[in-house]
């Protein structure tokens, strides 16, 4: 017995190298064989991602398409309709440069309709709008109404010190429509949906600055730019070092009466909240009446819009004697999209109408803008284009109509224009604070879209091996935190950017 356990243990003993070394062998053959199927695995990681149980009631919609082959490496729901949320703005920038190029540039007009004798305007001075949203402080540094004190400035230099008739507002060029077709009527005071118009001044927009007084005194309640067109109803005191700010600011509804409530610590920084106004083309001459006064110019007459001016005022009658002109399209593009500001897309759409058929509206800029898509490639028929912002709820696409609208621009003379407008992953825009410390990070252009119950992301990513990609993902009827669908989004963009077909 103990021979055989001898021979035994010699059998195990000169056994045990050669299986290790198969072993061995075995595990070195799994290390160097390669994943035969990187697209497979792909498809099943981000499969993983979208099927995130904390969104099992929802609806994603994905489509992503390389455009270096035209392979498409990963679809979901791509034909199903979807609400886009700013997304929306892709097709409304893109229609824009390709339509009126991006060197277009918005004018407005100054002219009067007398005579001037001895520094006196005889008549009215008329401000002809063309829908130029860009009259601010956003392109030109300094305080909101800088761009009117320049025009006051213009004036006198022409000799216009006294005006003896009306400041008279031409608004003519857009309809009186305000709001898009869709918008929640409780969004009606809210900075982001601001009403549009053929003259429009500061994003039609007003900014509540609140700052605390002394404790158990009321805070101090301003507007910037300080005009009488809004009324200010300021209910906010001022609390100990203890206590907690708690600000509410809001536009009664139909009237431009702004109600400012609540409380503000005594050592808190000031508060800055912007509010939209309603009636632009008033707005806009209440305040430039108002700068021109400050500026030393009388005004004798009243403001008027000159749909309601009673006098006939014949075009061929007036004498020019200032034009204002825009920045160009693609820096105003930038700000549409960088920003995802839902004024200046719903001015540009209107813009489209006016300069295609004549007359901005809606839906001539929609009318404009589909001839267009159809090209792209997209049935306009199985889409719907409600405004130009993606505020809308009625707005409707799929996500393969927005990766063929990537793919056609990406073809274009006008590509990198669109390309720079876009938010860059990690660096600015709406997506400033996202794929930050991702291989993501620097690597990512695209449009974020957020709306009630729906997120979106849209664009184009370059991977680590060079492989230019276009990409739409959209997810609507979701209850989870909107930080969730950003998460998966931004991990998608992240394993997107780090594939590798070897």
């Amino acid at each position: 017995m103990r021979l055989m356990a001898n021979k035994f243990f010699l059998i195990i003993l000169f056994a045990a190298p050669l299986i290790y070394s198969q072993q061995k062998d075995s595990l070195n053959e799994k290390k160097i064989v390669p994943n035969l199927n990187p697209l497979a695995e792909l498809r099943e990681q981000l499969d993983d991602y979208f099927n995130d149980p904390n969104f099992s009631g929802a609806t994603w919609g994905v489509l992503v398409k390389s455009l270096k082959t035209g392979e498409v490496l990963y679809k979901r729901n791509a034909d199903k309709l979807f609400s886009p949320a700013s997304d929306m703005k892709l097709f409304t920038s893109s229609a824009a440069l390709l339509l009126l190029g991006p060197e277009f540039s918005y004018e407005t007009h100054l002219l009067i309709n007398g005579d001037l004798d001895r520094g006196v305007l005889k008549g009215d001075l008329i401000i002809q709008g063309s829908g130029d949203p860009s009259l601010s402080n956003r392109f030109d540094e300094g305080y909101p109404t800088k761009i009117f004190e320049k025009w006051a400035d213009t004036l006198k230099a022409k000799g216009i010190w006294i005006i003896n008739g009306n400041i008279v507002g031409d608004d003519s060029a857009f309809d009186d429509i305000g709001y898009g077709r869709g918008w929640m009527w409780d969004y009606e005071s809210e900075w982001f949906a601001a009403p549009s118009g053929a003259l429009s001044y500061n994003d039609n927009n007003i900014t509540v600055k609140i700052e605390p007084g002394e404790a158990n005194f009321p805070a101090k309640v301003t507007l910037i730019p300080y005009t009488k067109f809004v009324t200010l109803i300021p209910k906010v005191g001022t609390l100990n070092e203890s206590g907690e700010t708690r600000i509410s600011v809001k536009r009664l509804r139909g009237t431009n009466h702004i109600e400012v409530k609540g409380v503000v610590r005594s050592d808190s920084n000031p508060i800055q909240e912007n509010v939209s106004i309603t009636d632009p083309t008033m707005f806009f001459l209440t305040v430039l009446r108002e700068v021109f006064e400050r500026k030393g110019i009388v005004v004798r007459g009243n403001t008027i819009n000159l749909n309601s001016y009673e006098k006939n005022i014949i075009s061929d009658d007036l004498t020019p004697v200032y034009v204002h002109k825009s920045v160009p399209l693609k820096k105003i593009i930038k700000e549409l999209n960088k920003n995802s500001n839902n004024f200046y897309a719903e001015q540009l759409l209107k813009t489209i109408g006016l300069e295609i058929y004549n007359f901005g509206s809606i839906e001539n800029g929609v009318k404009a803008s589909q001839e267009l898509f159809n090209t792209m490639g997209i049935n306009t028929e199985n889409m719907v284009m409600a405004d130009g912002s993606g505020l809308s709820l009625l707005d409707l696409v799929t996500p393969r109509q927005i990766v063929n609208l990537l793919s056609f621009m990406y073809k274009t003379d006008e590509f990198s224009k669109f390309y720079e407008s876009l938010p860059i992953g990690g660096v600015d825009g709406t997506l400033i604070n996202r794929m930050k410390k991702t291989s993501a990070e620097n690597n990512v252009r695209a449009k974020a879209g957020y709306n009630n119950n729906v997120s979106s992301l849209s664009g184009y990513l370059k991977t680590l091996s060079g492989e230019q990609i276009a990409f739409s993902i959209i997810v609507n009827n979701y209850l989870a935190p909107s930080a969730l669908a950003n998460y998966i989004e931004d991990n998608v963009c992240n394993r997107l950017v780090n594939f590798t077909r070897n």
